[in-house]
C-alpha cells in the first residue's frame, strides 16, 4: 500500500502535506528530500506532516520540513493550507505554540503568535540592537523561525540571500528577506528562506516584514505584503500578536508508490 498526499499552495509557495493522525509516519531526511524533489519526487517548498495533537486545545500536531531535510519551526502559508485542507476553524500545534485560524469569504486567517525581539530568542550569536543590526542595517526577529529583514530591493534577494542565510550571526541560519516599502499601508517582498531558497511567497517571512518594518516607523501596524503570486495582509495587533490573512489552493492528491517509497528508506529521523 502506498503514501497518500496532498498537493497546496499558498500564493505559490507549495507542500506536499501527508496525513499521520491515524497511521504513524517514518521520514527519514533522504526521503522528505526525495518528496520535495522537483524532477524526482513530488516538488515543493516544504513538506508538512500532520499527527495527533499533544497539547489541550490544539486539533492537530503541524510539523513542517524543509527539502534538506532540516525541521522548520513555523510556516504561515503552509499553516493556511493545513486549516483550509481540515475545514472549519482549527487550531494548530507547531513549535511556535498553538495557532488558532478562521475562514471567511475563501480566505484563511491564522493568528501567528508574538514575535521574539530579543537577540536570545531569535537567536543571534551576540547582543546587539535587533531593529538596527550591524549587517546591512537590517533588523530580526522570529515568527518561530528567525528572520532578518533588509530595506533593499528585492532584486538583492538571489545574490545576498545565500550569502546571508549561513552569516555567523545567525547560529541557527536565518531566513532573509527583502522589503521595498510603497507606502505606509503596502510594501513588496522577496524571500530567501532558511533550507530552501528562493520561493514565491513567505507568510512567516511577510508577518516579520512588517514587525521589523513597523518597529522602524516605516510602515503602519497593518500592512498588505505582495510577493510574487499575490499579497497577504498582515496585521501586529495591539496585544502583540500577528494576525496572517490570504488564500490557499487544493492543488491535486495522489498515491505515493510502494515501490518508489522502498528506493529511499534509511534510518528514520
Amino acid at each position: 500500500m502506498g503514501m497518500s498526499f496532498t498537493k497546496m499552495h499558498g500564493l505559490g509557495n507549495d507542500f506536499v502535506i501527508l496525513d499521520g493522525r491515524r497511521t504513524p509516519l517514518t521520514l527519514p531526511s533522504t526521503l522528505i528530500s526525495r518528496l520535495c524533489n522537483r524532477q524526482r519526487g513530488i516538488g515543493c517548498d516544504q513538506l508538512v506532516t500532520l499527527s495527533p495533537p499533544t497539547r489541550a486545545g490544539a486539533d492537530v500536531l503541524v510539523r513542517f520540513f524543509n527539502p534538506d531535510g532540516s525541521e522548520a519551526g513555523a510556516c504561515g502559508n503552509a499553516s493556511r493550507c493545513v486549516a483550509a485542507l481540515l475545514g472549519g476553524n482549527p487550531t494548530l500545534q507547531t513549535q511556535n505554540g498553538l495557532l488558532p485560524t478562521s475562514q471567511t469569504d475563501g480566505l484563511v486567517s491564522v493568528l501567528m503568535g508574538k514575535p521574539h525581539l530579543d537577540w536570545q530568542s531569535i537567536p543571534l550569536a551576540n547582543a546587539c540592537d535587533t531593529a538596527h543590526l550591524p549587517l546591512y542595517d537590517g533588523a530580526a526577529c522570529s515568527m518561530g523561525n528567525p528572520h532578518l529583514t533588509l530595506f533593499r530591493s528585492i532584486e538583492d534577494a538571489a545574490t545576498l540571500g545565500p550569502v546571508l542565510e549561513t552569516d555567523p550571526l545567525f547560529p541557527e541560519r536565518a531566513n532573509i528577506g527583502f522589503a521595498d516599502i510603497q507606502s505606509p499601508t503596502h510594501l513588496r517582498l522577496r524571500v530567501w528562506e532558511r533550507g530552501a531558497g528562493l520561493t514565491l511567497a513567505c507568510g512567516s517571512g511577510a508577518c516579520a516584514a512588517v514587525v521589523n518594518a513597523a518597529r522602524r516607523g516605516l510602515v503602519e501596524r497593518t500592512c498588505l505584503v505582495s510577493m510574487e503570486c499575490g499579497s497577504l495582509t498582515i496585521t501586529w495587533q495591539d496585544d502583540d500578536y500577528v494576525l496572517m490573512t490570504g488564500p490557499a489552493q487544493h492543488v491535486f492528491t495522489g498515491t505515493l508508490d510502494e515501490t518508489w517509497l522502498a528506493e529511499g528508506q534509511a534510518p528514520a529521523l
